[in-house]
């Protein structure tokens, strides 16, 4: 029961771990002088309201105050996939021999029939070393 719960946690997790490997996003970052007005991930980040006077400011000083920064996160976009041939010889070997040690850990000891498991001895009517008169001394 342990085992396959932890098999299928280890499935779900190597699963996630490959996706989230792969996946890229973007964060936008929207200044207004030198405080951060809005971050977003994976979408556009929020203008503030300098947006609007900024056009007839951009006329007067030719320069502007607000600025955004975009950061982009990339995941990797080439899996390998490779095959038991692909390995050389000494490692087939050892991932063979390893496998092989592996399971044979989980491998029970042969049942072992104990036949006089059920066997109650009889109820003693007289006291044997009595009767015979043998006593240890």
């Amino acid at each position: 029961m342990i085992k396959k719960l932890l098999h299928k946690s280890f499935s779900v997790l190597l699963a996630l771990l490959v996706m989230f490997s792969t996946v890229s996003f973007t964060i936008e970052k929207h200044f207004c002088g030198d405080v951060l007005i809005d971050i977003s991930i994976f979408t556009e980040a929020d203008k503030c309201a300098m947006e609007a006077y900024e056009v007839a400011l951009e006329k007067i000083t030719k320069k502007s105050c607000c600025k955004d920064v975009i950061d982009v996160v990339e995941g990797q976009n080439k899996l390998k996939f490779s095959s038991f041939e692909d390995l050389d010889f000494e490692q087939q070997q050892f991932i063979a021999s390893y496998t092989c040690a592996y399971i044979n850990l989980f491998k029970g000891l042969p049942k072992v029939t104990i036949p006089h498991k059920d066997y109650s001895p009889p109820n003693l009517v007289t006291d044997i070393q009595v009767l015979d008169q043998v006593f240890i001394i």
